[in-house]
């Protein structure tokens, strides 16, 4: 079964000569009543030393429309617009970089341009210490879930996202909730959550002509060799959920250096 995806014609970024790391970060899932995690992400932020951030989709737990940042004449909502400006402060010292999540598909360019950061399409090819490197959020290649993947398909589509931004925000936060309670109640229920299909995972690699795929999504962090017999090696590497709250705390940023292995590391 092949990957959702419209075409192998992917967007590709090419990294500035002087970029000598690079740090990704997904599935933080922010929201204003899980403080020790916004502290832990506001405290990276001042303190990261990379050349540039790649979100790589869930930074919030859910995102209904840019009017949570903003409401008339910019007057701020609170966490969100909070939120907005520390990435707009991280802008002002190193590039920030985001790709969608199935938690916060919705951000915009609205959000975006508020903190100076660039919005990637999934996929996105990166070139950087003469490596391509495929960037998903990585929802999209867990095609064992085929409920969630038709639901993903219907929610992606302009119609249906210009209708719910339509609505005003009280009732997008009221549908929003109900969509939580629902995936609190898989998750409590015990059923497994589909991978990452590794055939689609190989199929994405040889079309962006890379031999590593980076992703978050699964909350399975790993790095895992796709084709054991083959060559080049074709690797997937998986990012952390970031939760201060777990024992041990998750709190895990993966960095690239211009001729080093990729590294793992706690902020």
């Amino acid at each position: 079964m092949a990957a959702a995806a419209p075409s192998f014609n992917w967007p590709v970024l090419t990294a500035p000569n002087g970029w000598r790391s690079i740090d990704f970060i997904a599935d933080l899932h922010l929201q204003a009543s899980e403080r020790a995690t916004f502290e832990a992400w506001q405290q990276y932020l001042g303190s990261c030393s990379a050349d540039a951030l790649f979100i790589l989709g869930d930074l919030f737990e859910v995102w209904v429309g840019d009017d949570l940042a903003s409401g008339p004449a910019n007057q701020s909502r609170g966490f969100e617009a909070q939120c907005q400006q520390l990435l707009a402060a991280t802008a002002q010292r190193i590039p920030l970089f985001f790709i969608h999540g199935n938690r916060d598909f919705l951000l915009g360019e609205g959000f975006a341009s508020g903190c100076a950061m660039t919005l990637l399409s999934d996929p996105t090819v990166l070139v950087f210490d003469k490596q391509r490197w495929l960037l998903s959020h990585g929802d999209a290649l867990c095609l064992g879930d085929t409920d969630y993947q038709q639901f993903r398909a219907t929610v992606r589509s302009p119609a249906w996202m210009d209708a719910f931004l339509a609505k005003p925000l009280t009732e997008r936060q009221a549908i929003a909730r109900g969509l939580r309670t629902q995936s609190e109640s898989r998750k409590s229920s015990g059923a497994p959550y589909a991978d990452v299909d590794t055939l689609a995972a190989l199929q994405w690699l040889d079309a962006a002509q890379a031999d590593t795929l980076i992703h978050g999504h699964t909350h399975r962090p790993a790095d895992h060799l796709l084709n054991p017999t083959g060559q080049p090696p074709k690797r997937r590497l998986v990012l952390s959920d970031w939760d201060a709250g777990a024992t041990p705390a998750r709190l895990q940023v993966l960095r690239l250096a211009n001729g080093k292995a990729p590294e793992r590391f706690k902020p």
